[in-house]
């Protein structure tokens, strides 16, 4: 099995394949932008001033106008509200990662950014009649992100070429890094000018006008791409004439449940968005908490952390890139050296920040540190699956999502219970959770991971379940 490399003078930066990838970073840009706008909203749309005894209606002040309804919603609901739309992305994931190898990724895509972006929209209209169609409205359009999320990935088994896949996988998953940066950045102006209202008007209609050019732009397979170079078609599908084939696999599921990667991979994911979901969702409330600034300054130092973990995502994704053409590491090692780097320094830079930030700026530096580097596991877990199982990557992807989004969900939720009934020292209680949930992980992971392609996963096993 010869494994050439086709020549490397085919462009880059200006080809198709790096087009779709910036195609997907503005996708998950939109996505992140409409998961977390809601979380500086919130200060604004609440009545802070409200006991937290009071009832959850959603009746608004007399004395706010039409423009800018605030609501007396308490902190439990809150947290509930915005940890709901990680319901519909858990059960989408493992459908969605089946259905991908099934039906058309550009109308799934399309039409989950869609969708989600009208129940954008709808999210305003459901606050009007109760906390209740605010938390249904989450689901729902959690459940059409996880489709997009999921399926998006597939599209690299294509347009991926061997030794670039990491460095297109984490430009095109950055932009679930420079999402909550972009909206953070904005919301606060937003607020400030407009009103919060527009913040989901602005997010929602960008989505759907995002998915039109999706429609357009988007083809599944190189060799349909009308405006491809010749040149660029030969480098991908010459590149991976030794990948899977595309005939439709049975499933070899005890085999899978079996094996001990895969289950170090889905761990490490818990505690990566565990990490993510907290300091996406939580930051603008910490940093309030600590500092109690206007929503405009808010919004501008709660885009840091993003703003640099989007930065260090591309950067990771690069470096493994290049570690694996120059035969710098072995995969295995690329794979663990990057997952120590994001799960290891966020939980150190944690532990910094509650001992050692006694001022402003040392609060904020250890912050967007803590957050930047869990970045690295573009390089490592995040990818992982797709060394080990590349003819099951959308299913696998899935479920290793669903563990994932769990950590996530329950660390929205187990946030806000904290942050509502610990007056004393909630930030505390949250951050060793996070830094336990990592390490952990981690251990278990250099034990246990892998690189190369499974027995159950190779194309001469005649897998059943």
């Amino acid at each position: 099995m010869d494994n050439q490399v086709p020549p490397r003078k085919v462009p880059n930066f200006c080809s198709i394949r790096y087009g779709i990838a910036l195609l997907l970073l503005l996708c998950n840009v939109i996505i992140m932008s409409q998961r977390v706008c809601m979380s500086l909203t919130m200060i604004t749309m609440v009545n802070s001033t409200e006991p937290h005894g009071l009832s959850n209606t959603s009746t608004k002040e007399p004395q706010d106008n039409i423009k800018n309804p605030v609501y007396n919603w308490s902190t439990e609901i809150q947290g509930i509200m915005l940890s709901s739309i990680f319901y519909g992305i858990l059960i989408s994931q493992i459908p969605a990662g089946y259905l991908s190898g099934i039906y058309s990724l550009k109308k799934m895509v399309g039409s989950a950014l869609f969708l989600s972006s009208l129940f954008t929209l709808l999210i305003l209209l459901a606050a009007e009649f109760g906390e209740a169609l605010v938390i249904i409205c989450r689901v729902i359009q959690g459940l059409f992100q996880g489709i997009a999320l999921t399926t998006q990935q597939v599209v690299w088994i294509k347009w991926a070429p061997p030794l670039e896949q990491v460095r297109l996988t984490s430009l095109s998953l950055s932009g679930l890094l420079l999402g909550p940066c972009v909206v953070l950045l904005i919301t606060g102006f937003i607020c400030d000018s407009l009103g919060w209202p527009m913040v989901f008007y602005i997010f929602g209609a960008c989505g759907c006008a995002l998915s039109l050019l999706w429609f357009v732009l988007f083809y599944e397979d190189p060799k349909d791409h009308p405006c491809i170079s010749k040149s660029e078609k030969e480098y991908i599908t010459s590149a991976l004439t030794q990948q899977v084939s595309s005939s439709a696999p049975s499933l070899p599921i005890k085999a899978m449940l079996k094996s001990p990667p895969l289950w170090v991979i889905s761990l490490c994911n818990f505690a990566f968005f565990w990490a993510n979901s907290f300091l996406s969702l939580y930051t603008p409330m910490f940093i309030n908490s600590k500092f109690h600034i206007n929503v405009k300054e808010n919004g501008l130092l709660s885009s840091l952390p993003h703003l640099f973990a989007w930065i260090f995502a591309i950067l990771a994704g690069h470096m493994s890139d290049v570690f694996l053409s120059r035969n710098i590491l072995s995969l295995l090692t690329i794979r663990k050296l990057f997952t120590l780097l994001g799960l290891l320094l966020p939980a150190l830079f944690s532990l910094c920040l509650l001992y050692l930030s006694s001022s402003f700026h040392g609060t904020m530096i250890f912050l967007i540190l803590a957050n930047a580097t869990g970045s690295f596991c573009m390089g490592g877990i995040l990818i992982n699956v797709l060394d080990i199982a590349p003819r099951y990557y959308g299913l696998l992807k899935g479920f290793t999502n669903v563990i994932g989004l769990t950590g996530g969900l329950v660390a929205s939720t187990v946030t806000g219970v904290i942050l509502s009934q610990d007056q004393d020292s909630p930030w505390l209680k949250i951050f060793f959770m996070m830094v336990a949930n990592n390490v952990i992980s981690l251990i278990f992971y250099l034990i246990f991971a892998k690189a190369e392609i499974q027995d159950w996963a190779k194309e001469t096993q005649n897998s059943y379940l």
